[in-house]
């Protein structure tokens, strides 16, 4: 089980029909407030964020997992433009286990989603 937080309709979709031909479950978290209590509840292998969602507060919820102690361990990725360096390093800042530019995640997405 992967859970994802991502509001970006386009890559839903990509990352959906991926996991579809891979045979792995998803479950998108489209709600800042739950993201936290969705990974405790799924227990997900991987939580996939979009960097870049203002609507989603990834930074927020990334602290908040790495600082639960039954959360922490919870791998994380997070996706985002090349060229913003200040979310990829407030990202780094808040635990982020990896994070991928848009395009190298879009390009290893099967490895991504198979290896979680």
């Amino acid at each position: 089980m992967i859970v994802c937080a991502i509001d970006d309709l386009l890559f839903s979709i990509k990352i959906k029909e991926v996991a579809k031909h891979r045979g792995v479950d998803l479950y998108f978290e489209r709600s800042a407030d739950r993201i936290v209590e969705t990974v405790r509840d799924k227990q997900p292998s991987l939580v996939i964020f979009d960097l870049n969602s203002a609507k989603l507060a990834p930074m927020d919820a990334i602290r908040s997992l790495k600082a639960d102690p039954a959360l922490a361990s919870v791998k994380t990725l997070g996706y985002v433009s090349h060229v913003d360096s200040a979310t990829i390093a407030a990202a780094r800042d808040a635990g982020v286990d990896e994070v991928l530019a848009r395009s190298a995640f879009a390009a290893k997405l099967a490895e991504i989603l198979t290896r979680a």
